[in-house]
Parts: C-alpha cells; structure tokens; sequence
C-alpha cells in the first residue's frame, strides 16, 4: 500500500485569465509542467452532518484539519484513489495519505471497514473517524496544471481552472460534473515550498501585481451556500488592483 507525506508551506493566489496568461510567459525561463499535463482531480470532501470541519476551518484556528477522497481523472470501483488526512498548523501544511480501491475507500470511511494492514497512516485516519461522525459533505472536482522548477523540483506551482462541486450523487465514480465556484475566467493558483520561495518568482508576482488570497475551495462552498461569500465582490477588487497596476505600466 503506497504512503506519501507531504510537509510543505502553501500559498494561494486568484487572478483572471489575461494575468495567468502573461504569468505563464514570465515563468517560462524558470519552471516547466510535470509530466501529467492538463489534468482533473476529483475529491470528495467528509464532514459532521453540522459541518463541524468546515466552520472550524473559516474560523481560521492554528490547527485545522480535514479529511478528504482523491482520484485523478473519473475512477471506477476498483481503480485507486487516495485517502488523505490534512492538517494545518501555524502555516504549515501536512497531507498524509493511503492508496486503496475505490470501493475499499468507501467501505472503511462510511462503513467502518478496516483494510487488511496496518500502519501509521492509517491508525491516524483510524483515530479520526472515531472523534468524527463523517459522511459525505462534498464533491469537489477542478482542472489543473501543475509546474515545477527546473533548478529545485521541490518548488511547485498549480494552476486549478473550472472549480465545481455538487453536494448530490457525490460518488467519484460518478463523473466531474458540478456547478462552477469561480468564473471560468478566472484561475487559482497554489505555490508549494518546504524551504524560502524563490526571489524571482517573488518578483514576477510582484511586478503583476498578484497577491496571495485567503482562499478555501471548500470553505466557499460552503459559505455560497449560506449567504457569506461574493465571488463577484471579490473578483471586482483583484481587478480593481490589477486595472491600476495597468494604467501604471502604460504611463
């Protein structure tokens, strides 16, 4: 059974289509896409049938936690899919995470059904669905492309495009269809590093004018569905920074 641990700071960074493209040329000379190209994840996302997880996570607390299903592309039953824990903790994030079948996923998360192993991974997901009453809170699917530098592979940038959910027939087997959360216009980036982030990309961002943004998928998910989030408020203000930042560079 594969085991991957990720220990990492995160970034987050929105901006509209014609700042991705002219981030895209600046990045060029530095960093180059990994080997998967354009391509779909596909997540659901368990919660408290209150939703305990998400709240807790928009209060922004030092340690936030969450528990999600991941595939890349549409999987079937018996295709593998990855079942993640991710903490956060003082700006440092920890994804650990198991491979199983897709239908072993399901049967050990909402049915209690423990695989046939043991390790530490796995008695750590083992402790957190006893101190939570899951159940599929939400479906979660976006595309990305994912960079990487070409001096240092440990420095990683993701761009994810079309972010949409669905909070029925929520199966991962069940297609990536879902109402979009964002424009289709607009991209969210993430840039990941263990170590300092690079001074030139420090500088390209600078020079564009892009900001990091506190931004949760799931978080707004949740908050569009209770009258607390303005994509459009939000969107407006980026563009409101970057139409200045144009008008300074045409003077």
């Amino acid at each position: 059974m594969p085991q991957t641990v990720f220990n990492r700071y995160e970034k987050k960074y929105l901006m509209p289509e014609d700042v991705y493209l002219e981030l895209r040329s600046r990045l060029l000379p530095y960093m180059q896409e990994d080997q998967y190209g354009l391509h779909t994840i596909c997540n659901i996302y368990y919660d408290t049938p209150e939703y305990d997880l998400i709240r807790r996570s928009i209060e922004k607390p030092v340690y936030k936690e969450k528990l999600r299903l991941r595939s890349y592309g549409i999987p079937t039953l018996d295709s593998p899919v990855f079942l993640e824990i991710k903490k956060k903790y003082q700006k440092v994030v920890n994804k650990r995470r198991i491979q199983l079948p897709l239908w072993q996923a399901y049967d050990y998360v909402e049915h209690g059904i423990r695989p046939d192993t043991d390790n530490q991974i796995l008695r750590e997901i083992d402790f957190f669905l006893k101190r939570y009453p899951l159940q599929r809170g939400v479906y979660l699917a976006y595309d990305r492309i994912a960079l990487f530098e070409k001096e240092n592979p440990d420095f990683r940038v993701t761009f994810d495009h079309n972010i949409r959910f669905r909070q029925m027939n929520m199966g991962l087997e069940q297609g990536d269809q879902g109402q979009l959360l964002l424009p289709q216009t607009y991209y969210l980036m993430e840039s990941k590093v263990m170590g300092a982030t690079p001074l030139w990309f420090t500088q390209i961002l600078s020079d564009l004018s892009i900001y990091p943004v506190s931004f949760s998928k799931y978080g707004n998910i949740y908050k569009s569905k209770h009258a607390n989030f303005d994509p459009d408020g939000m969107l407006v203000h980026r563009n409101e920074n970057w139409d200045t930042h144009r008008r300074k560079k045409v003077c």
